[in-house]
């Protein structure tokens, strides 16, 4: 993963989600992590994406919030931190389609779509709240427009 593909903001989530899985004692990223730290970090880009898809952003926070607390923790030195598979997922998914939409780095947009496709739990959830593939690329072309 070449961090210099990321935008800034995307960078200060990433940085985000592994500030969450520390705070946890926890060793892997999740998408969950992610996903609060999208919602920590840009509430204004992530919130328009959702909402355009009916999605309830305060009960996925909490789900999500439930989701970090129940992962596996660390005792001592948690030593390493790493992407576990759904979020190494998510990541490759939203850098593969780069290059489809016509843009050089990733976004928060780029991660949302890459987190929906990635096929885990946190994916299920955004899909059970009702953000579906076509739903959500919409919503960014209308975010890209500038009309919201």
């Amino acid at each position: 993963m070449n961090i210099e593909q990321f935008t800034v903001k995307t960078q200060e989530v990433l940085q985000r989600a592994q500030n969450i899985t520390l705070a946890h004692k926890q060793q892997q990223i999740e998408n969950a992590h992610l996903l609060n730290a999208m919602l920590e970090e840009d509430k204004d880009v992530l919130s328009f994406l959702l909402k355009k898809n009916g999605v309830n952003v305060n009960q996925v926070r909490q789900v999500t919030d439930k989701m970090v607390e129940s992962y596996p923790k660390v005792s001592g030195d948690t030593g390493s931190i790493y992407l576990s598979n759904g979020a190494q997922k998510t990541i490759q998914k939203a850098i593969g389609i780069l290059a489809e939409w016509k843009d050089e780095y990733v976004s928060m947009e780029h991660l949302l779509y890459g987190m929906l496709l990635a096929g885990d739990e946190t994916s299920n959830l955004l899909k059970d709240s009702g953000l579906t593939e076509k739903g959500l690329k919409q919503a960014i072309q209308e975010l890209r427009k500038g009309s919201h």
